[in-house]
């Protein structure tokens, strides 16, 4: 018997319907590392503290950017079985 989970990934027209939201929140977890990065950069030149110390503000921007890689997986892996469907149906 099949868990929750596993009806979820087999589910073919699921993965491709959440193919646009994935890559959204890429995106986003994306921006905010980059401007966490400014932030800390731009805080270590100028030599304050904008809120947090210049390597609170790297260690946000590092956790941001990794939480946007599965995002993007998510994305690729809607995006892949868009295409195999698209090659299946033009061999049809």
């Amino acid at each position: 018997m099949a868990n929750s989970w596993q009806k979820s990934w087999n589910d073919r027209k699921k993965i491709l319907a959440s193919g646009g939201g994935w890559m959204m929140m890429g995106h986003i977890s994306g921006f905010v590392g980059m401007a966490f990065l400014l932030l800390g950069v731009i805080s270590d030149a100028i030599n304050t503290t904008l809120g947090l110390e210049p390597t609170s503000w790297l260690l946000l921007a590092i956790f941001a950017m990794l939480f946007s890689i599965p995002s993007f997986i998510g994305w690729h892996s809607a995006l892949h079985l868009d295409a195999m469907e698209a090659k299946k149906e033009k061999r049809e």
